[in-house]
């Protein structure tokens, strides 16, 4: 109720004297970015809950699978083909960063991994930027000519395909991580990768399943990113910076928050393009955001060093 309360109060300020229909218009637009936030910080979860790693190569990964598709497009080829061979492309990345270097930096400390993963996202977005020089490119989806009216307002079937989508996968795969084996398990090696492999837990099977979903979700998140905000190597990959807030405000580990989180990262992001004065501070809403959320959910908590203990 709280946070009803204070999402109506932000939007009827950044929205104060403007026609309703405009405020309608730039929420819409808002819930749709918000999601593909969302989409990003799940990914991350999902993928920081089985292994630890806060995967900031996730953006970059989007961003070749986005690329790649819209390259096939340009060669005639089928285009839902495009997108199954883009998505594939960022599948094969995770993995092969899951496979290959990840469990190499198993036991080393979190910002290790974070760190190398960091490596990886520049990597990949200088062998993108090697193929494909900056230009101006469009990439679209048949969705984007579908539309329906929704309070009098038009929303392409692309935008509601987004939102639905992040409600979907949350709805899954917090059901699979709570309900299934393998997410059990995914758990248990995100406590403890030593007692879980004493266990009999198959960590880097449990671990390369973990990494294809996250791939596959980046993959996904990338396509999307390129067809409603814009088509750029540079601005996919950093479409990972508002998904780790989101993921931050699910603290890591609630599915629901981090879609909540993303959705009003979003929708604020967008609301504050109508202020003049605002709009230029747009870049800093996913910063501020994450920092109240956290700031909520550690209220009432005193603060322990080690001295104390």
């Amino acid at each position: 109720m709280l946070y009803l309360i204070a999402i109506t109060a932000v939007v009827a300020v950044l929205g104060y004297g403007k026609p309703l229909k405009v405020i309608g218009l730039f929420a819409v637009s808002g819930l749709a970015t918000g999601a593909l936030y969302a989409l990003g910080g799940i990914g991350l979860v999902v993928l920081y809950r089985a292994t630890g790693v806060l995967n900031i190569a996730y953006g970059a990964m989007g961003a070749a699978a986005a690329m790649f598709a819209w390259q096939l497009g340009q060669w005639g080829i089928f285009a839902p083909l495009t997108w199954v061979c883009g998505i594939a492309l960022a599948l094969v990345l995770s993995l092969a960063y899951g496979r290959g270097i990840a469990p190499r930096l198993a036991f080393q400390p979190p910002v290790v991994k974070a760190v190398a993963t960091l490596g990886a996202a520049l990597i990949i977005l200088g062998g993108v930027n090697f193929f494909w020089v900056d230009d101006v490119r469009k990439f679209s989806l048949p969705t984007d000519t579908i539309g329906i009216q929704i309070l009098g307002l038009r929303v392409t079937a692309t935008r509601l395909i987004v939102l639905l989508t992040a409600i979907a996968v949350v709805i899954v795969i917090q059901s699979y991580l709570k309900r299934s084996v393998r997410g059990l398990q995914m758990r248990s090696i995100a406590n403890d990768r030593a007692l879980s492999a004493l266990l009999g837990i198959p960590i880097l099977r449990v671990e390369t399943l973990a990494w294809g979903i996250s791939g596959l979700l980046a993959g996904f998140t990338g396509l999307l990113f390129g067809d409603l905000i814009r088509l750029e190597p540079t601005v996919i990959t950093f479409m990972v910076i508002p998904a780790i807030a989101a993921a931050i405000c699910g603290r890591l580990e609630n599915l629901w928050l981090v879609l909540i989180g993303g959705l009003s990262i979003g929708l604020i992001e967008s609301l504050m393009t109508l202020s003049p004065l605002l709009k230029t501070i747009r870049p800093v809403t996913p910063f501020v955001i994450a920092v109240l959320a956290m700031l909520w959910m550690q209220r009432g908590m005193r603060l322990i060093f080690d001295e104390e203990k």
